[in-house]
């Protein structure tokens, strides 16, 4: 069944502070999981021109999800429509995806724990190049919560990690395609460098 995902997410300068304050609303822990995530692409780039992502994930399962942008864009949320279902072995599904004409693109890890409060999801990301929050839920929710945490609300940023890590490939001059904590392991970001590339403003 198609959704439609409404989100935001924040950079973390320190991530247990905020994990603290979550709980303290009254959400509780899914757990924290290791991902590994496989972008697909055709032999055009179709996907990436269309705004398009399909992923391969695999954490305690497997799920396949496609993403596209809705006809109506918003300034202050990243929204997608989203397909997602889950697939009973990573590696089958992958060549599947191969024999309709898909490649792997580009691979990405991150270490997850996801906090569940009503409506809303509280995603407590780590990766590869920093923690970040991603408020997924209601838009009210989305704002009322992110208040709640304190987080500054111009802060936010609508890119999703690809493109926030294509924007410090260019930028760094990385000579590596994949998100992964191996290529990061020598290399040193300084967030607040890229800050005014990525934060949405005020909306």
């Amino acid at each position: 069944m198609e959704k439609i995902e409404i989100e935001v997410k924040f950079y973390l300068t320190e991530i247990e502070g905020i994990r603290a304050r979550i709980l303290e609303l009254g959400a509780k822990s899914n757990g924290r999981l290791f991902e590994t995530n496989i972008r697909y692409e055709d032999k055009n780039k179709s996907l990436v021109r269309k705004k398009s992502l399909l992923r391969l994930r695999q954490d305690d399962k497997t799920t396949l999800t496609f993403k596209s942008r809705p006809p109506e864009r918003s300034k202050a949320f990243k929204i997608y429509k989203e397909l997602e279902v889950e697939v009973n072995e990573f590696e089958t599904m992958s060549h599947i995806l191969e024999a309709l004409g898909y490649h792997p693109a580009q691979k990405y890890e991150k270490w997850r724990e996801t906090i569940a409060l009503d409506q809303t999801v509280f995603c407590l990301d780590s990766m590869p190049y920093g923690n970040f929050l991603e408020i997924e839920g209601p838009e009210k929710e989305i704002r009322h919560y992110a208040a709640q945490l304190g987080l500054s609300w111009h802060k936010r940023i609508l890119f999703n990690y690809l493109e926030i890590f294509e924007i410090m490939r260019k930028n760094l001059d990385l000579d590596f395609n994949d998100l992964t904590f191996n290529n990061f392991e020598i290399v040193r970001i300084d967030f607040a460098a890229f800050a005014e590339k990525l934060e949405a403003g005020e909306s």
